[in-house]
């Protein structure tokens, strides 16, 4: 730093992401790595003035959905736009590496059906540069982003490709199938990949209504990988479980753990069918961690939630023979039959009637809300259509219909299906304070049409640390340090997630005070103009990746620092 630091961050309020006090310091950053913290007298070749402002370490989202993203995009968004500067991908087992090229298709309509990412989006938008996970990762290491990116081996593609026909129907695999995956898990992590996902999951299908690839594979697979990924390189073994086998599958998946040492990481959430399940699940992994095994839960920061609407992938009509009759044609044209007294009684007479979808749920008005502006996702129960619709002595449907219609049909509907049953997140509270549990599950750059949970990073702090009004807050510090260290030292990412001297220089510069976050709206910026949900977050006046500012005032600098992260980072030298 003999020329002076790069860029210094003056008089900011410090979280330095190790849960302790909150403090007023400067920053100074030199060759992309933080020089200084505390008080910093050299002038920098750029500074911010921080003042007021709390600045935090970069936040690390260690369940997103890029895969296909990032090779048509530079701009990681909508995670670049809530603070977060390193995004991990391939969760849940699926992906697009390896892939031979017979496979495509298959692989792209897995993909769709699980993450509602639209096949023509994908089709076009992905160039199929490779066969391979490491010629993927080769290629990858070559674009430049605005944020870093980490991959896991996905395990759907990894066993398709082992396996061919036999592994997308789901049949055992044999010893050679094993050795087969085995080897190429640990080319993988040789060319970097951070881990291994796998899901077994009944909802998680293919766009044509097939079930996984995954999701019976038995134990001695998933044996072979993890310990092979773990003996090359630190690997973590990421997996979604089913409700319906959870009480056989966890302990499953913890006996692999137990014989490979492999660290594992899932999806904890609360279900209306067991309330408190997820209690069971968090004593099961102290149980764990105290026998040595090293186990994270990933918990939503709040309920996982469907939109419903018009312009959306579902509505709580799309079954009515009258609104069938009307679902393709264009919105605003569909708008205006809907507008019709005899098309709105007609669709309204029917009733919903049960599809093989895992996203559709015939409608319970008892557990729909307006969302709202700005949108509320702890809303009490008295707020539903169901009791709204006592109260004025009506039909929930046509509060539901009415909803719809406005915003010349972009009105949505909130349908939280986990993490609410208990009308409050007085359980997400307890869950997110847990030893053993991180924030994830914002499912980034996926649920284009349905979900729009990539805001996580941002709900973390402007509801549970300011705005909470029915129940207990956490604190600023505790916030951003299980989202930016706890996070990056799950996947082994020990470099950042801290301010501090020799960490990565990825920082968030924030208005705390104006942080806030916009109603999920309905953009066509995809490949083929394919459609996603986004929300506008005002409030981070700076975010940084290795040293570079990429966003100012909400605002793309065009900067584009971020790489592919390969392999585990250490800890910078004390």
């Amino acid at each position: 730093m003999a020329d002076g630091p790069d860029l210094v961050i003056r008089g900011g309020t410090i979280a330095d992401g190790r849960g302790g006090a909150l403090y007023e310091a400067d920053v100074a950053i030199a060759n992309g790595r933080i020089a200084e913290v505390g008080k910093v007298s050299a002038k920098g070749k750029d500074e911010i003035d921080a003042k007021g402002k709390l600045v935090t370490p970069g936040f690390v989202d260690v369940h997103t959905h890029y895969d296909g993203q990032v090779t048509w995009s530079h701009d990681i968004s909508p995670s670049s736009q809530n603070g977060v500067t390193t995004a991990i991908m391939g969760n849940c087992g699926v992906g697009f590496a390896p892939c031979r090229p017979s496979d495509h298709r298959r692989l792209i309509e897995l993909m769709e059906g699980v993450e509602d990412i639209p096949e023509p989006v994908l089709s076009a938008g992905i160039p199929w540069e490779w066969e391979s996970f490491p010629d993927y990762m080769n290629w990858l290491s070559k674009r430049p982003f605005n944020l870093d990116i980490g991959a896991q081996l996905p395990h759907a593609a990894l066993r398709v490709y082992v396996m061919g026909e036999r592994g997308a129907r789901r049949d055992p695999a044999t010893a050679e199938d094993n050795a087969a995956m085995a080897g190429l898990a640990a080319d993988a992590v040789k060319a970097g990949a951070l881990g291994f996902s796998t899901s077994r999951t009944l909802n998680h299908r293919t766009s044509t209504g097939d079930f996984t690839p995954t999701l019976k594979a038995g134990e001695d697979e998933l044996t072979a990988i993890a310990d092979a990924m773990h003996k090359t390189g630190r690997s973590v073994l990421q997996f979604v479980l089913d409700q319906s086998t959870f009480k056989e599958d966890l302990p499953m998946m913890l006996r692999v753990a137990d014989r490979t040492k492999c660290p594992i990481s899932f999806s904890v959430a609360q279900g209306d069918r067991s309330p408190r399940g997820w209690r069971q699940t968090l004593d099961s992994l102290a149980e764990a961690s105290a026998r040595g095994l090293s186990v994270t839960a990933q918990i939503a920061a709040r309920p996982v939630g469907l939109l419903l609407g018009l312009e959306l992938s579902r509505n709580p009509f799309q079954t009515h023979p009258s609104y069938k009759a009307i679902a393709k044609l264009p919105l605003d044209e569909r708008v205006k039959r809907m507008r019709d007294p005899a098309v709105r009684a007609a669709i309204l007479s029917e009733s919903a009637t049960t599809v093989d979808d895992p996203l559709f749920f015939r409608p319970n008005y008892d557990k729909m809300y307006l969302l709202g502006n700005p949108p509320d996702y702890e809303q009490p129960p008295e707020r539903t259509l169901g009791a709204r619709a006592k109260r004025e002595g009506r039909k929930p449907e046509e509060l539901a219909y009415d909803a719809m219609l406005e915003e010349d049909g972009r009105g949505m509907l909130y349908v939280p299906f986990l993490n609410y049953a208990d009308g409050n997140l007085d359980a997400v509270h307890e869950m997110l304070r847990d030893p053993h549990s991180i924030p994830g599950l914002s499912d980034g750059g996926a649920h284009c049409g349905i979900i729009c949970d990539a805001s996580f990073p941002t709900y973390l702090l402007t509801h549970w640390t300011r705005d909470r009004t029915r129940g207990d807050k956490l604190s600023i510090p505790f916030v951003v340090a299980a989202q930016a260290r706890r996070t990056a030292e799950s996947v082994g990412l020990m470099d950042r997630g801290v301010l501090a001297r020799g960490y990565k220089a990825d920082v968030n510069v924030i208005d705390y005070d104006k942080l806030h976050m916009h109603p999920p709206k309905v953009h066509y910026d995809l490949p083929m103009g394919g459609r996603r949900l986004l929300q506008q977050i005002d409030g981070y006046d700076a975010t940084i990746v290795s040293g570079v500012v990429t966003q100012r005032h909400g605002a793309a600098t065009g900067a584009r620092p971020g790489r592919l992260v390969q392999g585990v980072r250490a800890a910078p030298a004390a």
